[in-house]
């Protein structure tokens, strides 16, 4: 990745309004209606509730009793500080996400194939470091070969397979 293609992670602020609806849109417009790590960006009509979610699900004493504490972020491209993709770091697994892992993320379709995932998960990987998490688990659909790289690029190693939505997935763990 260039220089100028840096990316930053950025919690979601009103700020970035605009851009997160735009984003959506962009995968919306492409075929994509899942988001992934978007904490349910992609099913939420209101910027405003979906902000109020992850904020609320951030902090250890108001994040909702089903769900588990996560770290939600924009990934920001420096240069000209465009919403490039989202990550989100779950801090443990319940049994609803098990299957899913601690991790989720997604570029948006236009800015696809240029590394910021890959970045993104390294700046993910340093986080839960310092969080203390010993390991990562990260869920991902056989077919998706980018993110089987991505994955792999950051340490992934293959622990098992699973169905999900009548297609094969399989869990990577990073070793913290």
């Amino acid at each position: 990745m260039k220089k100028e293609d840096a990316v930053i992670l950025v919690r979601p602020a009103m700020e970035w309004k605009e851009q997160a609806l735009n984003y959506r849109k962009e995968h919306f417009l492409h075929g994509e209606h899942i988001i992934s790590g978007s904490e349910l960006l992609d099913r939420t009509e209101s910027y405003e509730e979906w902000l109020d979610a992850v904020t609320q699900n951030a902090n250890p004493e108001t994040v909702n009793k089903s769900w588990v504490l996560t770290d939600t972020f924009f990934a920001i491209r420096e240069r000209d500080q465009e919403i490039v993709g989202i990550i989100d770091l779950r801090h443990s697994l319940n049994d609803f996400l098990k299957n899913l892992g601690n991790c989720g993320y997604s570029v948006r379709p236009s800015q696809r194939q240029k590394g910021y995932a890959t970045k993104m998960l390294h700046q993910i990987i340093c986080l839960a470091r310092e969080r203390g998490m010993d390991e990562l688990h990260i869920s991902v659909e056989r077919t998706n070969i980018p993110s089987v790289r991505v994955i792999v690029k950051n340490g992934g190693i293959y622990e098992r397979s699973f169905i999900h939505e009548n297609e094969m997935a399989d869990i990577y763990k990073i070793a913290l």
